[in-house]
């Protein structure tokens, strides 16, 4: 059985969103899932970085995300952690439409788009201290 791990920690910029897509598309390649499969992480990891920098930490550039990819077999768990704000309300952030930024032309969707990408979701998150995401993908082409 396929067995690997990385961690990569970056800072909140948004042009990292970019860097962690092509991380990740390259370190689940080694077990040859489909394109739509690459594609479907590539969403995850886009929404899940944006939503750490534009809410986790308001485009504060100084802040530090981590990002951790789990592969056992055709499973990945992504895990990503920033030490920003915190979300007050867990719920309702998960709520379609609903954007704790209303200044930006955001459609509030981040968390739908993880959920409807992945296998399981979880978020854990303290006010003051920041948002942890755990996204499970099982790539079903991958015998």
């Amino acid at each position: 059985m396929f067995k690997n791990s990385m961690r990569l920690e970056f800072l909140s910029k948004s042009q990292n969103v970019s860097l962690a897509r092509v991380a990740v598309a390259a370190f689940v390649s080694d077990i040859d899932p489909t394109l739509d499969e690459i594609e479907d992480v590539k969403v995850i990891i886009s929404e899940v970085v944006t939503n750490a920098i534009i809410h986790g930490y308001d485009d504060n550039e100084d802040g530090i995300i981590v990002l951790e990819a789990n592969l056992e077999g055709k499973e990945l768990i992504l895990k990503v952690e920033d030490k920003g704000k915190g979300i007050e309300d867990i719920d309702l952030a998960m709520t379609p439409f609903y954007s704790s930024r209303a200044d930006l032309e955001h459609a509030g969707m981040g968390f739908m788009f993880m959920q409807s990408f992945s296998n399981s979701l979880k978020v854990n998150s303290n006010v003051g201290e920041g948002t942890s995401v755990i996204i499970k993908k099982v790539f079903e082409s991958v015998s």
